[in-house]
């Protein structure tokens, strides 16, 4: 006992209306057989049947389309039930008025045909215009909410359709892609006008624009051209054939899943599986997410590499003692990458990810703060190491205890080290240690395995390695924690050069 649409939701809000105002659909089929169709195309901006008039014994073909084509093609109008020559002024002002109340609005005509096919000679002129079809097709409340946190983010949300202009300007508006207060002009740029602007006139105007209205579909390729002349980065949704050249050409072609054609999905680089605005919000978020934490991973793992790498350089440039054997380096790589590394990749979203502005792609991955940072951590682990290895012996102790040490301080200043690695531009002591349940399981194995490592002899005979006293350990634990400290005040240098150079 319940009604469902099933397929484009236009038609379905057309059949809705005719059986709320009494119509009844098997009666009308029996009366009006069709007998031919002409698809919607978005070069025509309409679509027409042949139907046959039964009481009438007449052809009729039936036409809806936008506004403009539609009445292009008209010459009568329905006036009660006489038809007389058409008043298309009268009609123009309506439908604008309806759509500056972001109303969808579809011209309704017909004609007189005398064959049982579709030709496109009949389609020239001579259509009576039956009246208009206003509807409502409101943005989702989380399109609208998506829109507002892309903006944010940085992103420039461009409205591109084949609606009227104004319903597509206030349509902009209530989803906040133009401002409350833009110019309807500044803002919006209709199909034919377009057509009128050469390629470098558009690639200036194309900067203010964010509402091309009643657009063909060819034009969308001109768009995605003269946005990346201006070196945007594009990312363009279609769903339909003529779609395919513009998603091939944007630097992220978007095609829709559940409504987009086999082409459209062919060209893209995505398919939106729900055809959901929202849905290209959360990939936003998502691939920042990612790429931020493959960033604090190589910020973590160069330095602690780096720190390896020069104390054997040293060691072997000045004929010293090696502090760490190649088999306890190959330790602390493996455990260290697994326990410590690994868990970056579960850092959840830093809170300001969606306002910040979109990174520049020409610029490195390996900026110079994160190179200074991982030259300054890389030497602290050097000299520390090394403090540490020749103090052991001064005092001492034998070279297997001295090397255990040295050890200890590489793991945990990368243990340490880590939680200065969760946000790369915030204080270590303005970070919330707990939103990363993985992280700290990490480090609590971490320091177990390395207290296993250090005093279990079956890990002292197979690493050279040798238990700690208590002083010993509180020691390891005071200059691996100092890392913090100089990561610090690095960062605070940094942050008063920047200060420096944008004031």
């Amino acid at each position: 006992g319940l009604y469902s649409i099933s397929g484009d939701p236009t038609e379905g809000a057309l059949i809705v209306s005719a059986l709320k105002c009494g119509f009844d659909e098997h009666e009308l089929h029996t009366a009006f057989p069709r007998l031919d169709i002409l698809p919607f195309e978005s070069d025509r901006q309409y679509m027409a049947t042949l139907n046959t008039d039964t009481q009438n014994a007449q052809n009729i073909i039936y036409l809806k389309g936008s506004i403009e084509k539609s009445l292009d093609i008209c010459d009568y109008e329905m006036s009660g039930l006489d038809i007389v020559d058409i008043d298309k002024q009268k009609i123009l002002l309506q439908a604008e008025e309806y759509a500056a109340r972001g109303l969808r609005v579809l011209a309704i005509a017909k004609k007189v045909s005398h064959g049982d096919k579709i030709s496109d000679r009949e389609l020239d002129n001579g259509f009576i215009f039956l009246g208009m079809q206003a509807m409502m097709d409101p943005p989702r409340p989380e399109a609208i909410e998506a829109v507002k946190e892309c903006k944010s983010a940085g992103i420039n949300i461009i409205m591109i359709t084949g609606d009227h202009a104004l319903t597509a300007f206030s349509i902009a508006k209530m989803m906040s892609i133009a401002d409350k207060q833009s110019e309807y002009e500044e803002s919006v740029l209709k199909g034919k006008e377009l057509l009128s602007l050469s390629d470098s006139q558009l690639i200036e105007r194309v900067a203010s624009v964010k509402v091309f209205a009643r657009v063909e579909p060819e034009q969308k390729l001109r768009i995605v051209d003269a946005l990346q002349a201006r070196g945007e980065i594009v990312a363009m949704t279609g769903d339909g054939v003529n779609d395919a050249p513009a998603l091939k050409q944007a630097d992220i072609g978007i095609a829709m899943g559940m409504g987009g054609t086999e082409v459209a999905k062919e060209a893209a680089d995505m398919v939106l599986s729900d055809d959901n605005f929202s849905s290209i919000a959360h990939a936003v978020k998502e691939g920042r997410t990612v790429f931020d934490n493959l960033v604090k991973f190589i910020t973590w793992t160069l330095p602690t590499n780096l720190g390896e790498g020069l104390v054997i350089l040293v060691a072997i440039l000045l004929g010293l003692t090696l502090p760490i054997l190649p088999v306890q380096i190959l330790w602390i790589n493996m455990s260290t990458a697994i326990l410590l590394g690994l868990m970056l990749v579960f850092e959840p979203e830093e809170h300001n990810i969606m306002q910040r502005i979109p990174r520049d792609p020409k610029e490195p991955i390996l900026t110079k703060v994160i190179i200074t940072q991982m030259l300054v951590v890389g030497f602290y682990m050097l000299i520390a190491s090394y403090a540490m290895f020749e103090y052991a012996i001064v005092t001492g102790h034998t070279i297997e205890y001295a090397r255990t040490v040295a050890v200890n301080i590489f793991v945990f200043i990368e243990l340490f080290y880590l939680f200065s690695c969760k946000e790369l531009e915030k204080s270590v002591f303005k970070t919330s240690i707990a939103n990363n349940k993985f992280l700290l399981l990490g480090v609590v194995l971490m320091s177990l395995i390395q207290i296993t490592f250090t005093h279990a002899s079956f890990m002292n005979a197979m690493f050279k390695s040798e238990a700690l006293d208590l002083a010993t350990w509180i020691e390891v634990l005071a200059i691996g924690a100092g890392v913090l400290f100089v990561v610090e005040i690095k960062r605070f240098i940094d942050s008063k050069i920047s200060d420096k150079k944008y004031r």
